[in-house]
């Protein structure tokens, strides 16, 4: 009898067995309790000599990152790769971790980490959904999208944990709505390539189409990279090209960041002359001056929910999860009630 014999027998992956022959203390006691009993049952004793060759040559698990912008590295993938790293430690894992700049191919990518590095499994910080559709029929470890969903295609080894960016930019943008605000424009991603900056735009248009306020992205939507600088630049076209806005909704922390200190240097004053609203609600946000009001994502919850999920199917063959984490509006200091001035 083999491992692979006593893995069938017992329901669990081969890679749970292993662990338990091994005693490793990253194993639920339900499953050790079944694998004993069944290793027990046959008399089992393990080949020394030759149960390294069948197990895992690594505890790797590989974790690709999206850029949104070409060298950095986006604010709130930083909190949820930290989160995400903590807890495979705790679970016995090593990280790989790789970076990818927006408009790189990220499956095609771990198609040749799976060939080369042989992880155990993968996780996809940000991406491409459309990548997924084209790409991943050829991956057939374990693996989750994270802050995305691809869970139309219906890959068996691939779980989606994601917030809603439609609802959250509804979410956005009926707030500023909710203070008074007609006259309001939006800074995002490139819509050619970014189906977050399109879901976003969507969620907006959502809740400006049903206060009958009418919204024309030629005018009102600009693109800018999710930097600083970026988004200054932005701003300040936005300011000549719509001198009557009263509100602005950026689809990130860093991008209302860049935006405020451009309306400063322009002399005018956040929330009083101009509300603003961002996405993400990053640590930078609580302690931005003034405190800026933001769509918070559970960066906490995401990593929890994505490393356990992914460990779930690794370990006891699981089949996929897809989760919506919960959004939350944080109202900030930055956004003004214009009806109070009349």
């Amino acid at each position: 009898m083999t491992i692979k014999d006593i893995a069938r027998e017992s329901g669990y992956a081969v890679a749970t067995v292993s662990r338990v022959l091994n005693n490793r203390p990253d194993v639920s006691p339900e499953a050790r309790e079944k694998i004993q009993a069944v290793l027990q049952a046959h008399n089992f004793t393990p080949n020394n000599n030759a149960r390294h060759l069948k197990q895992p040559s690594s505890n790797n698990i590989a974790i690709v990152i999206n850029r949104t912008v070409k060298g950095m590295f986006n604010v709130l993938f930083s909190s949820i790769l930290e989160e995400m790293q903590i807890r495979l430690k705790e679970r016995g894992y090593s990280c790989l971790i790789y970076y990818m700049d927006q408009g790189i191919n990220e499956v095609e990518h771990a198609l040749q980490l799976c060939r080369e590095r042989k992880p155990l499994a993968l996780i996809f910080l940000g991406g491409s959904a459309g990548n997924f559709r084209d790409s991943f029929s050829g991956i057939h470890i374990p693996s989750v999208f994270v802050t995305k969903t691809a869970a139309e295609y219906g890959f068996q080894n691939l779980s989606n944990i994601y917030t809603d960016n439609v609802a959250g930019a509804d979410c956005a943008a009926s707030y500023l709505v909710k203070n008074g605000h007609r006259n309001i424009v939006i800074l995002g991603g490139d819509l050619e390539i970014s189906s977050t900056a399109r879901q976003r735009l969507e969620g907006a248009m959502r809740a400006f189409q049903r206060a009958g306020i009418p919204f024309d992205p030629e005018r009102q939507y600009l693109t800018a990279q999710h930097s600083y600088s970026s988004a200054y630049e932005a701003m300040n076209v936005m300011l000549d090209r719509v001198p009557e806005l009263t509100a602005v909704f950026a689809q990130s922390d860093v991008m209302a960041i860049g935006s405020i200190r451009a309306m400063q240097d322009r002399n005018l004053n956040v929330p009083d002359d101009v509300s603003i609203i961002g996405y993400d609600g990053t640590d930078i946000s609580s302690y931005f001056c003034p405190r800026l009001a933001t769509i918070r994502q559970n960066a906490e919850q995401l990593a929890r929910t994505s490393v356990d999920a992914l460990i779930d199917s690794l370990e006891n063959e699981a089949p996929p999860v897809n989760k919506v984490i919960p959004f939350e509006l944080v109202p900030g200091e930055t956004v003004r009630n214009i009806r109070e001035r009349e």
